[in-house]
């Protein structure tokens, strides 16, 4: 185990590297000249041609590409703002948490809800409660989560006033504010998961171990939940992680809407500033967190496959007795 560990750690490498370069690179296509718009439309050349060099845009790509990984990835430092001339690192600090929050809250509930769902659809299937089920998925997977995430400040904060729309930041937190946001963002990610698990159980509720479970008297519920959903588990965990990666950039719109100071609302107004070091930095931050929740789900995909172990434990055994 510790082997496959190690190799998941070292794909993680050329991962972020190639992050790095890809991010960087695309900034030199951006359109639009960054000293003009940090400066002004109103500046002249001799201040623009100044504001180049302090920015550092004079010089050649692959000195700048060099020195920012260097600065990066020796000396830990993401650089800062060139407008507000901010540390991207404390920014950013200040910030990853309250995206990894919505990440999580939202995960939960989608998989929380959307397994119970697809085993219910797949144990009833053809009747009403698989019909039901898949069309509350189809639903899902069709409301565009602005329109949803609208509808949802409209009845629970603004008619019944249940749930605050917003108000995250300046040592304002607490979970209720990211209710509504993970409601929101997790429409779509539910609706997949109770379709996946749908498919997943139809697939194994077939099976022969199943039929001589039932044969044995087994009761129902544990045929269910201990042998068919474990073999189950395999294709929806290696759904958690691509749907963990549109989570996490799928924010964007969310933290917009609810007002959320987070990476995506962060990349945004970078975005729209040309502030190019809190794009670079921020997207690098977050290939990170995705390479370390890939991890995360390849070693519960480990510990749910035997297959996995047996391949590395008989690797071992071969080791050794090729030692002997």
């Amino acid at each position: 185990m510790l082997k496959y560990i190690g190799n998941r750690i070292l794909w993680m490498i050329p991962i972020i590297l190639g992050v790095t370069i890809l991010v960087f690179t695309m900034m030199m296509f951006c359109p639009g000249d960054p000293a003009e718009i940090i400066i002004g439309a109103s500046a002249t050349q001799q201040d623009l041609v100044a504001k180049r060099i302090e920015l550092g845009l004079d010089r050649a790509y692959i000195v700048r590409l060099a020195e920012y990984m260097s600065n990066v990835f020796l000396h830990f430092d993401l650089g800062s703002s060139w407008i507000t001339n901010i540390s991207i690192g404390s920014s950013i600090a200040e910030r990853m948490p309250r995206t990894l929050v919505l990440t999580v809250v939202t995960l939960f509930i989608a998989f929380g809800l959307g397994i119970p769902l697809g085993i219910t659809a797949a144990t009833h299937q053809n009747k009403w409660q698989d019909h039901i089920s898949m069309i509350l998925a189809l639903v899902g997977v069709a409301i565009p989560n602005f329109w949803l995430a609208l509808m949802l400040i409209l009845l629970f904060s603004v008619n019944l006033g249940w749930l605050p729309a917003m108000g995250i930041g300046a040592g304002i937190t607490g979970l209720q504010f990211y209710i509504l946001p993970a409601i929101s963002n997790c429409a779509g990610a539910l609706a997949n998961c109770a379709r996946q698990t749908r498919s997943s159980m139809l697939d194994v509720i077939r099976a022969d171990y199943i039929t001589t479970a039932r044969s044995k008297g087994v009761p129902e519920r544990e045929v269910i939940l201990k042998h068919a959903l474990k073999n189950a588990l395999i294709p929806i965990i290696t759904m958690m992680g691509t749907t963990l990666g549109r989570l996490l950039g799928g924010a964007m719109i969310i933290e917009t809407i609810f007002g959320i100071p987070g990476m995506g609302s962060y990349i945004i107004g970078a975005v729209s500033n040309r502030d190019y070091p809190i794009v670079q930095g921020g997207s690098i931050v977050l290939a990170i967190a995705f390479s370390i929740a890939m991890l995360l789900i390849d070693l519960l995909y480990a510990a749910v496959d035997p297959r996995i172990k047996a391949r590395y434990a008989s690797n071992k055994k071969k080791r050794v007795t090729k030692d002997a």
